[in-house]
């Protein structure tokens, strides 16, 4: 997103925006920074290459999601639940209802306090 000159939310909703179709080979955030500081300087517009980036992580995402059972309805957690252009793109390509929960990027530590909380009752259990 700094690469492009966008924030976080500019670089959702202009990828959201963008109708190019720029792929973006890299994995590596070196590698693909490098890729895109090449494509603005061949001018390729900066919404085009925010869609690349979107892609290049929903393809990553998506050959992951497919080793483990999909069910009808994902629930999208984490920080990256908030871009609007990654929530469409998923639900578009998988076929499936996206639900994103209100503050999504809390439900890791959420999730953490519940683990450790059952943890201490259990040390408190065998004391």
């Amino acid at each position: 997103a700094k690469t492009l000159g966008y924030d976080l939310e500019e670089f959702g909703r202009e990828a959201l925006r963008a109708d190019g179709n720029i792929q973006i080979n890299s994995m590596c955030t070196v590698f693909a920074q490098s890729e895109v500081t090449s494509l603005l300087a061949r001018r390729q517009k900066r919404g085009d290459i925010a869609r690349g980036i979107h892609m290049a992580i929903l393809n990553r995402s998506i050959s992951l999601l497919k080793r483990v059972s999909t069910t009808p309805e994902i629930v999208f957690a984490g920080g990256v639940a908030r871009n609007p252009c990654l929530r469409h793109l998923l639900g578009e390509n998988l076929g499936e209802k996206i639900i994103v929960p209100p503050n999504p990027q809390i439900i890791g530590a959420y999730g953490a306090s519940l683990i450790a909380g059952e943890q201490i009752k259990n040390v408190f259990r065998n004391s």
